[in-house]
């Protein structure tokens, strides 16, 4: 019996969702993010930020912080544009979250989650940290109800006339489980 106990327990954490540090964890700036997504959504959309990349918690929130500047400063948004971000420190960091809409792919924002990882991949890949935690929350997203069971994988790109998420990220998520 007691070893049932610990193989559901090691289930249940194999299982589990991963760790998201929470938006007001890296910024003290409030979202004034209104407009709520309806789930579960269709999509799951990766992208790059096109920017710097970042290794530890510390470089990824002044990431995180100059991301949020950029879009609610410059571009007038009411937060950060994506719902979710990774670093390649392999953590997750919560934009918009779950529940609310983005600002990263117009037309289909209210249909989908925008997944963006720090960095610039046009010629190098991220690390398996970075890809790991991706393809970790998009699973988690799915088995919560915020992804349909039947979500369609897609690169920024192929809804966008954009070179994002970058042609060496675009080329691995293409192996990626559900992509269409």
């Amino acid at each position: 019996m007691k070893i049932r106990l610990v193989i559901s327990g090691i289930l249940l954490v194999v299982q589990g969702c991963p760790p998201i540090i929470k938006h007001s964890e890296w910024t003290t700036r409030a979202s004034s993010c209104t407009q709520s997504l309806s789930t579960p959504l269709k999509y799951a959309v990766i992208h790059h930020t096109d920017g710097t990349p970042c290794f530890n918690i510390l470089a990824c929130k002044r990431q995180l912080q100059n991301i949020q500047h950029y879009h609610m400063d410059k571009r007038g948004w009411c937060d950060i544009g994506y719902n979710f971000l990774i670093g390649e420190d392999g953590n997750i960091y919560e934009g918009r979250g779950w529940t609310k809409m983005g600002a990263h792919t117009r037309g289909y924002n209210d249909v989908s989650l925008g997944i963006s990882i720090m960095g610039n991949f046009t010629s190098v890949v991220p690390n398996s940290k970075a890809l790991n935690a991706a393809q970790s929350l998009i699973q988690c997203s799915a088995s919560r109800g915020y992804l349909s069971s039947v979500y369609i994988l897609k690169g920024h790109r192929q809804l966008r006339p954009t070179n994002c998420p970058g042609n060496a990220l675009y080329q691995v998520i293409q192996t990626w489980p559900r992509w269409g």
